[in-house]
């Protein structure tokens, strides 16, 4: 009963998420607002509304492993294996602005983040200024779209629909539908995740970190990875960015608001999870910034390093007696390898265009 409760949470989850982007972003294109802000907008957060929902119910019930577990993990989960898998489907260009913009946006956001926790607790002022820092980028986006030039506003970044959803009847009733599915989703997923931690004998931490946190961003799965497929590259990028970038602030803003006292920080999160989260997104900076595209050998190490992850947290559950020497291998060998990489890769292409200036 507790497996059927957890599907049916995510089957919940995964539905309400879709109806509340697709009737959401209609509303707003009925309501005059360009389709390009609209899909940098309401459909990236959209994907998020499953991480809002599961860590908002984690914080009012209690449940703050949970509440932080998922949108760390989100965030490690979305670039790791959505930008690797989509790479492997087919590499990825990736826009300048996205490179000038999102990436230290979402650095920006990871660091500060990192830097608010390490008292071991959000409190409910800083969750206030994360939420206020989304809204600043929100509006951002707003007058970007606005001064756009028209052959870069498309209908492609937003879902595909039949033409009774240009009613705003229909529209309503779609954003209040999904809104309801969201929330008993995420009740039967956070009961279902807690139960399945106390049978296996986990922190509430790695289940969050890893279930929890691969469940809710299955939309984020699905949009990127069908965006790849298409060949709408640049969609598949931007839709992990901006997720990010909402679970970092909105996510963690809200539960935080709600939980009325902030948020209780694990020391573990703050010693590992946290700066695993902060380095993967500082190290997508070199990887976009070379040639602005992410090859599909690229694709294959983040997919790499989520598997690195995933054993790493597997072991420290169980307290393996392999996790030191696996914890030395990649603190000694990889961790170092990777770095000397990413760094040879940017000065290879920084002279690569010395010498075509």
């Amino acid at each position: 009963m507790t497996l059927i409760l957890f599907l049916a949470g995510l089957a919940l989850l995964i539905v309400g998420a879709d109806l509340l982007v697709r009737g959401a972003s209609r509303l707003s294109l009925s309501l005059g607002i360009a389709p390009l802000v609209v899909g940098l907008t309401v459909v990236a957060f959209g994907t998020s509304a499953p991480e809002l929902a599961v860590s908002v119910k984690g914080a009012l019930d209690g449940q703050t492993d949970i509440a932080l577990g998922n949108v760390v993990g989100s965030n490690i989960f979305n670039i790791l294996f959505i930008l690797g898998l989509s790479a492997l489907i087919a590499p990825l260009v990736v826009d300048r602005q996205l490179i000038r913009q999102e990436v230290p946006i979402v650095i920006g956001l990871s660091l500060l983040v990192g830097g608010m926790v390490l008292d071991l607790r959000l409190s409910a002022a800083e969750g206030a200024l994360l939420v206020l820092l989304i809204a600043g980028y929100t509006l951002l986006l707003y007058f970007q779209g606005k001064n756009a030039p028209a052959s870069e506003v498309t209908d492609d970044l937003l879902p595909t629909g039949p033409a009774w959803l240009s009613r705003l009847p229909a529209q309503l009733a779609l954003i209040l539908v999904g809104l309801g599915m969201l929330v008993l989703g995420s009740r039967w997923l956070v009961d279902s995740a807690i139960t399945f931690a106390e049978m296996l004998g986990v922190s509430q931490l790695v289940i969050g970190l890893t279930i929890v946190a691969a469940g809710t961003s299955l939309p984020e799965v699905a949009t990127s990875v069908i965006a790849a497929l298409r060949g709408e590259r640049e969609i598949a990028v931007g839709n992990v960015l901006g997720s990010n970038i909402f679970n970092l602030g909105a996510v963690l803003g809200i539960s935080s608001i709600v939980s009325g006292s902030g948020l209780t920080v694990p020391p573990s999160l703050l010693a590992f999870d946290l700066p695993v989260m902060i380095a993967v997104a500082v190290a997508c900076l070199p990887v976009l910034f070379t040639g602005h595209l992410i090859a599909r050998w690229e694709g294959a190490v983040f997919l790499g390093y989520y598997v690195a992850y995933t054993t790493y947290l597997v072991l420290y559950a169980q307290e393996h007696d392999a996790l030191d020497e696996y914890s030395l291998v990649m603190r000694a060998v990889v961790i170092p390898l990777t770095v000397i990489t990413l760094a040879v890769v940017v000065v290879r292409e920084l002279r690569r265009r010395r010498r075509r200036a």
